[in-house]
């Protein structure tokens, strides 16, 4: 750690700048051992995300997706928040005007502490009706293919987007909204390949923010960001704000 170096333009923004944005992908969350979930384990070794994580495969066999994403969540429910998790927070006690944009489902910024977070792809802790959309607060048991319904009578599904769904859009117009009113822009720990999230930087950048990169290996938007990071963002985070408070 104390061999990374942190530009004073980046100290200097961070003591100074009103609005912040981040978004961070899966690579925070790779730090707390959250799996990919490619059906490396067991049973699951006979599916593919794209076979379960859908629509059509929810109405064909609803017990066998629940079966999947409540072992998914026995395994996420065992991960605790690293420290990048834990910095965010710190950073988020630090200014006013702060957003939060994860790609990621696992909830382990909410856990940490973050508040103002925006879930792109829901989260896999939640639940709501696939008829109505309304959020679910009920348990969820399978018991012989009975799935638990909503006072509609819709079925209950994760809280989560599917391949071939549409994000929400309330979460995507307040992350880009955030994204294009920053004066600072993180991205941590993804590709900045999969839109729109990997827009949102860019729009950033466009609009006059610093743009920092913190990401094992360089992606399409090493070239364009202003201070680069090659690391953990566990490791890279914490020193950030341990220089903020000096």
């Amino acid at each position: 750690m104390s061999m990374v170096e942190i530009p004073e333009k980046l100290i200097n923004l961070l003591r100074t700048a009103r609005s912040v944005a981040v978004l961070t992908g899966a690579g925070i969350s790779a730090e707390s051992g959250v799996p990919t979930f490619r059906g490396e384990e067991g049973l699951w070794k006979k599916f593919r995300a794209e076979e379960l994580a859908t629509v059509e495969a929810f109405m064909q066999n609803p017990q066998l997706v629940w079966e999947w994403y409540m072992y998914r969540r026995e395994i996420i429910n065992d991960v605790r928040p690293n420290p990048g998790h834990y910095a965010l927070v710190d950073l988020e006690n630090h200014f006013e005007d702060f957003t939060l944009i994860t790609q990621n489902v696992d909830g382990l910024h909410r856990t940490a502490g973050s508040k103002k977070v925006l879930e792109l792809h829901g989260n896999i802790l939640c639940n709501k009706c696939f008829e109505c959309g309304e959020p679910y607060e009920g348990e969820v048991e399978i018991k012989e293919g009975e799935i638990p319904r909503c006072d509609c009578g819709g079925r209950i599904r994760p809280d989560v987007v599917w391949f071939g769904e549409l994000l929400p859009a309330a979460a995507i117009s307040g992350a880009l909204d955030a994204s294009e009113k920053a004066e600072l822009f993180f991205s941590i720990g993804t590709s900045a390949l999969v839109h729109p999230a990997a827009s949102m930087p860019m729009a950033a950048k466009r609009n006059g923010a610093y743009l920092v990169e913190i990401n094992l290996d360089p992606t399409p938007l090493s070239e364009m960001a202003d201070c680069v990071f090659h690391g953990k963002s566990g490791e890279i985070l914490p020193l950030i704000v341990e220089r903020l408070k000096e």
